[in-house]
């Protein structure tokens, strides 16, 4: 049987995503320390952020809202 995260009581539980505090994102444009290193040098993927140094990996803040055909829709004869 299926529970409901939310209560009528108010509570709120520790996976609640409003509560889970600090989130480690890469930045583009802004320097961005590591945090298993504190380091600064990154190899930047489409997806990730990998430091060179500890190789701890980020996701990017930005990924998939730039670019040219990201999003294609089927155009409506094709669609048919």
């Amino acid at each position: 049987m299926f529970r409901s995260i939310e209560s009528s009581s108010g509570r709120r539980y520790p996976h609640d995503p409003a509560l889970r505090g600090y989130h480690a994102l890469y930045r583009q444009g802004e320097i961005n320390h590591c945090p298993g290193c504190g380091r600064t040098h990154w190899h930047v993927g489409r997806l990730l952020a990998e430091c060179g140094f500890c190789a701890a990996a980020l996701p990017l803040a930005d990924t998939g809202t730039t670019g040219v055909g990201l999003f294609r829709r089927p155009r409506l004869e094709e669609a048919a």
